[in-house]
């Protein structure tokens, strides 16, 4: 990213596969902050039950009371020489009542480490959303052709890649500027939209798109279509 001439801050954001030594020592190596799951041992959690219930902050869930954010100290790889104390992120949420789970404990816990600077519940929302990247993934597969490759050649898959990759990012910016929705799938903006039955005909040196009166999303595509014409140049 440095080479293509990024110059601001960077952050690593991953789960906790991985969560080891060589990560957080690379990240401190190139200079890029860290978001990091951590795998929960007994260690780790009698450290996180320890926490006094004061400094549990609650986020907005739809259980009342139902989770909330903590924070404290850990040096994670402790027997590594060059092992430094880091933020410990902790957010607990509390079983669905009746499930399985409630039966025998009174919360799951989720953490990570960091060395970033914020405050504990912006750093905490912003280490969460970094598992949307699996929806981009399952999109590419089942909504593209990333859930294979076609050749045996890296070249070809390369190529493959790239062009997966650019239908991905333009279904993307059709349903952001054109419908004005967030996440849509592939698979449903081809059924809406891309495989739409129509019929253009020209008059008077005017090219007319015909659409079927009974589909129920034409008022939708008339309007993407006439936002993404006005988009400048």
């Amino acid at each position: 990213m440095r080479a293509a001439g990024v110059s601001g801050p960077l952050t690593l954001r991953a789960d906790s596969g991985f969560y080891s030594h060589a990560v957080v020592d690379a990240c401190r190596a190139m200079e890029v902050r860290f978001s990091v799951t951590v795998r929960l041992q007994s260690q780790l959690r009698t450290l996180i039950e320890a926490i006094p219930e004061e400094d549990w902050m609650e986020i907005p869930y739809w259980l009342e009371g139902g989770a909330a954010v903590a924070e404290t100290t850990y040096t994670p790889f402790a027997h590594e020489p060059n092992a430094l104390p880091v933020r410990l992120i902790v957010r607990r949420v509390r079983p669905t009542p009746g499930s399985q789970l409630a039966l025998f404990a009174s919360y799951s816990y989720h953490a990570f480490i960091s060395d970033r600077a914020g405050e504990t519940m912006a750093l905490e929302a912003d280490h969460r959303r970094h598992a949307e990247v699996e929806n981009a993934i399952r999109d590419l597969k089942y909504g593209v052709g990333l859930n294979h490759l076609p050749s045996g050649r890296f070249a070809a898959n390369a190529a493959w890649l790239a062009v997966q990759v650019i239908a991905h990012n333009l279904a993307r910016w059709t349903a952001r500027l054109g419908l004005g929705e967030g996440v849509v799938t592939t698979k449903t903006l081809r059924r809406r939209c891309f495989a739409l039955a129509g019929r253009l005909t020209r008059s008077a040196r005017r090219w007319t798109l015909h659409l079927p009166r009974r589909w129920p999303w034409s008022s939708q595509l008339a309007v993407a279509l006439a936002r993404l014409r006005a988009l400048p140049a």
